[in-house]
């Protein structure tokens, strides 16, 4: 199973990186794009037939599904691209959200049916994609976020937090995971941030230890946040191997 950086600037793209975007691949299996910020689709292209993959998300903002009008263009009128659909699996809502986004006119809702099959995720109940399960577990963040738990065919883990603040949903998440890939947006401040919305580097290393997590994997730093000192702390907490993950960086787990 392997896992490919796409896009990992938090909140906004970044110089040098789009913002979430994170390709999941097993062989002879369809790739699996997680989440889809903008710039997400170009740097998809380096890796993978855009026409030739299915879609989880964990949640609706911005930063983390809005370059999906753009693999909607791709597949409805790039050259020799089978008419197919691919599944996208997202949150409730997560058509209508896309539709909007899509759309031609304001307040109209793109039909997005004719190139995807929408699945809505319910909390902790596992979805078979791409030759890996997913369970999503809803976690602590607006509007209705969940992290993504992704077990590969011989049992390999990729956790992934999506957006949260802390809560104990996101230790269930990254329990015993071979790779915690975790958000920390900004350093250990708790007054100089609202709460319930993100975590920083000290709180992921926290996570990654209260889990077991065999590595961290540091992604979604803003590009106003001061990454060294979100590493250190994340170093601080966790004493296993940390990351901070970069575009185009490939982890590749080998049971």
């Amino acid at each position: 199973m392997r896992l490919t950086v796409l896009g990992c600037s938090g909140s906004v793209g970044g110089p040098g990186s789009a913002c979430s975007g994170y390709l999941l691949s097993v062989p002879g299996e369809r790739s699996v794009l997680m989440d889809c910020g903008p710039g997400v689709i170009g740097e998809l292209q380096r890796h993978a037939d855009p026409a030739a993959v299915d879609v989880i998300l964990s949640h609706l903002h911005a930063d983390h599904c809005l370059d999906l009008p753009a693999l909607l263009v791709w597949r409805r009128y790039a050259p020799m691209v089978a008419r197919t659909r691919a599944r996208l699996c997202g949150p409730v809502g997560t058509a209508a959200r896309i539709g909007a986004a899509s759309s031609e006119v304001p307040g109209g809702i793109d039909d997005i049916s004719d190139t995807f099959d929408t699945v809505d995720w319910q909390d902790r109940v596992d979805v078979s994609i791409g030759g890996l399960v997913v369970t999503p577990i809803e976690v602590n963040h607006p509007p209705h976020t969940f992290g993504l738990r992704i077990t590969g065919p011989r049992g390999q883990v990729i956790a992934y937090s999506g957006d949260t603040g802390m809560c104990d949903e996101v230790v269930d998440v990254a329990d015993g995971a071979d790779i915690f890939l975790c958000e920390a947006s900004w350093t250990h401040a708790p007054d100089d941030r609202p709460p319930n919305l993100h975590l920083s580097g000290y709180e992921a290393g926290q996570i990654a230890t209260k889990a077991g997590a065999r590595s961290l994997a540091v992604t979604h730093v803003a590009p106003w946040s001061d990454a060294d000192a979100i590493l250190a702390e994340a170093r601080s907490t966790f004493s296993g191997p940390v990351d901070l993950v970069r575009p185009g960086q490939v982890f590749d787990l080998i049971p």
